[in-house]
């Protein structure tokens, strides 16, 4: 795999993070509409990175900034990082439900109570799916690390090349 970084340009990572960034978008919206899986808050917040990723890629491959952009890439997937981290913690228990997963709202009705009940996004502290028995959260937290290990590799072969 490192060869592989050895023997990769700066602006050709770019344009595979910013792809796999894509492929990350790709399934998490594929399960919301095509699997059904309504996400939750936190799921909202752990795309962000993905999508900032991609605009990040894309300037750097654009202008003379790629190590600007690269750095740019390793910090957002350790953020995506620390998302999916934040959000399996509070999946076990172990932090918090925050604020913004929190029910919110009154219903002076029985049927106001119950069209809220309907309407509902998921609680974050509720595992909808596992995959080999991990909850999607911590499998896209594994595959931000990954990103971020590779974008650090990429962005350490960049200190020694000039162009």
């Amino acid at each position: 795999m490192l060869d592989l970084v050895r023997s990769v340009s700066a602006k050709t990572w770019l344009v595979l993070l910013a792809l796999a960034s894509a492929a990350a978008l790709a399934a998490a919206y594929a399960l919301q509409y095509l699997g059904g899986f309504e996400p939750c808050q936190m799921c909202y917040w752990q795309r962000y990175p993905y999508m900032a990723v991609i605009g990040a890629a894309v300037l750097g491959v654009a202008s003379r900034f790629v190590r600007l952009a690269l750095a740019a890439a390793l910090l957002l997937f350790l953020v995506g990082t620390g998302l999916s981290a934040w959000h399996v913690g509070v999946e076990q228990g172990l932090l918090a439900l925050p604020e913004g997963c929190a029910a919110i709202g009154t219903a002076a009705t029985v049927a106001e109570l119950r069209a809220q009940l309907l309407s509902a996004a998921p609680a974050c502290d509720q595992v909808t799916l596992r995959f080999i028995g991990l909850s999607l959260s911590a499998w896209n937290g594994i595959t931000a690390l990954v990103l971020a290990g590779l974008t650090f590799a990429a962005l350490w072969r960049e200190r020694r090349v000039s162009y």
